[in-house]
């Protein structure tokens, strides 16, 4: 039996540095060690944004800022063996489940899975909030001009409907 290779799309985001590392370094490794994974091919990750930290009440400018970018991939993994791996590679750089929306070293979403729609209590795809998301929007743009949203159109004209606070990055410093 062939296994079925899936495009994905994941975003990553990160707000606070680790003791061996950067925001970017971090998400950098974290990366390296997707597109390394058995079961992920074509691996191609955008350039980072950086980002005011997001929380359930809006935008917190006190907050240490995100750094964010996706990657679009292809995978024969499901999507919740696709989810352990990529909850697996958080815990490998020090994330924490303690506040929602609180900082992190590192967060790794799921946003697409193909075509699917999946919906329980471990895992929703298309992400819920992904066409609220200037910072997961204007990096898949970054790889592809002409990407579409499931469920939501053409991810050009929702960024422009929303708008983009997100800002190129420049380094770590």
């Amino acid at each position: 039996m062939i296994a079925q290779v899936v495009p994905i799309l994941l975003a990553f985001g990160a707000n606070l540095d680790r003791a061996d590392g950067s925001r970017s370094d971090t998400i950098a490794a974290a990366q390296r060690e997707i597109a390394e994974a058995a079961g992920i091919e074509r691996f191609r990750a955008s350039p980072l944004r950086e980002t005011v930290a997001l929380t359930p009440d809006g935008p917190d400018p006190e907050a240490p800022r995100y750094l964010n970018g996706v990657a679009l991939a292809e995978t024969t993994l499901s999507p919740h063996s696709l989810l352990d791996l990529l909850q697996a590679v958080e815990a490998r750089h020090g994330r924490v489940r303690e506040v929602r929306w609180g900082d992190r070293t590192l967060d790794v979403d799921l946003i697409l899975y193909g075509g699917r729609v999946v919906a329980d209590e471990r895992l929703m795809v298309p992400h819920p909030r992904a066409h609220e998301r200037d910072f997961v929007l204007a990096p898949w743009l970054d790889l592809d001009p002409d990407a579409v949203l499931m469920g939501h159109g053409r991810v050009d004209a929702i960024l422009r409907r929303i708008g983009d606070s997100t800002l190129p990055y420049g380094g770590d410093g």
